[in-house]
């Protein structure tokens, strides 16, 4: 069954993604799936945002402003519903 494994060790997470290829199916599309299924699972984006060490105030200051633009934007999108 094609998917993701995720193997626990300790403080790290280890994903091994894979899929199974038919013998007549066309490497190309089994590529394309696999990239869609890895795109799904968030692997790429997980990779990216642990690659370097973010301090805890670093990740505090990035959630806060995060949220003043979800505010910003949804006060802008309420003033235009007239």
């Amino acid at each position: 069954m094609p998917g993701c494994f995720y193997h626990y060790t300790g403080k790290e997470v280890i994903v091994l993604a894979h899929i199974i290829v038919d013998e007549n199916e066309m490497l190309e599309k089994a590529i394309k799936r696999f990239k869609r299924m890895v795109e799904k699972e968030g692997i790429i984006r997980e990779f990216k945002k642990r690659e370097y060490y973010e301090k805890p105030s670093t990740i505090l200051n990035r959630k806060k402003k995060a949220i003043q633009r979800k505010l910003l934007k949804k006060s802008r999108k309420g003033k235009n519903e007239y």
